[in-house]
C-alpha cells in the first residue's frame, strides 16, 4: 500500500498485511500485532523496533500508507482537468476505494477512536486532508490554510462514517452523499465571499458617521 523505500517502512508494510488479516476478527489490539509479526517473518523484539508506541503506531502507519498509495495513484496530470472541489471529490472517492479491501478494519480503529484512542485518527486526519489539498495543488499559508483544513475534515469525515454504513451498489449512495457535502461547502464560500465584496464596498462606519449629519458638530 506504500511507496516508501525505507527498509523499516518496508517491514512496517509487511507487519501491516499481516495485522490487516487479524484485525477484522480481533481488532487494533496486541494479540493481533502479536500474531502479524512472525506471519511477516519478524519477532517481537523487531515489533517494539518497529512500533514504539504499540497499536497507535501501527494505525497511524496504516493512515500514512493509505496516504502514500493514494497520491500515486492519482498523479497531479490525473487531476488536472478538474476545478478545485471536483478534485477534492475525485480524491477522496480514490482514497475510500483503496479502502474497500480494508472496510471491516476501518471500522474496528474508529470504533477505537470512540473508546478514547483518538491519537492515532485525530494525528492521521489531519495528515490525510493536508495531503489532500496539496495534491489539489493548494498553497496557502495565511488563515486560509486553517479553515480549509477543518473545513475538509469535516467532510472527509462525515463521508468515511457514511462509507462505512453504506449497502448500496458500488457505494452509489457515498458518492452522492460526497456530491453533496462538497457543493454546501462550495454554496457557503461563494456567499461568505459575495458579503465579503459586499462589505468592501460600503463606506467605512466611522468616516460614514463624520459626515453624517449626526456625526457633524454643533
Amino acid at each position: 500500500m506504500t511507496s516508501s523505500t525505507d527498509p523499516s517502512d518496508l517491514d512496517r508494510d509487511k507487519v501491516l498485511e499481516a495485522m490487516l488479516r487479524e484485525v477484522p476478527f480481533d481488532g487494533w489490539t496486541s494479540t493481533s500485532l502479536r500474531r502479524a509479526l512472525p506471519a511477516a517473518g519478524l519477532t517481537d523484539s523487531d515489533g517494539a523496533r518497529l512500533f514504539p508506541g504499540g497499536i497507535a503506531d501501527v494505525i497511524t502507519h496504516f493512515v500514512e500508507a493509505t496516504d502514500r498509495a493514494m497520491v500515486a495513484a492519482l498523479p497531479p496530470e490525473a487531476l488536472a482537468a478538474h476545478r478545485v472541489h471536483e478534485r477534492v471529490g475525485v480524491i477522496i472517492r480514490k482514497r475510500l476505494e483503496l479502502c474497500q479491501p480494508h472496510r471491516e478494519a476501518i471500522r474496528r480503529a474508529v470504533g477505537t477512536q470512540v473508546r478514547g484512542a483518538t491519537g492515532p485518527l485525530l494525528h492521521g486526519l489531519y495528515g490525510t486532508v493536508d495531503t489532500i489539498w496539496r495534491m489539489v495543488g493548494d498553497t496557502a499559508t495565511d488563515f486560509s490554510f486553517y479553515t480549509k483544513r477543518a473545513t475538509l475534515a469535516a467532510v472527509y469525515s462525515a463521508t468515511l462514517l457514511y462509507w462505512l454504513e453504506d449497502t448500496s451498489e458500488g457505494a452509489a449512495d457515498t458518492w452522492a452523499f460526497l456530491d453533496r457535502r462538497l457543493k454546501d461547502v462550495m454554496t457557503f464560500h461563494r456567499a461568505r465571499g459575495k458579503l465579503s465584496r459586499l462589505a468592501d464596498r460600503l463606506p467605512h462606519p466611522v468616516r460614514f458617521f463624520r459626515h453624517s449629519p449626526f456625526g457633524r458638530s454643533r
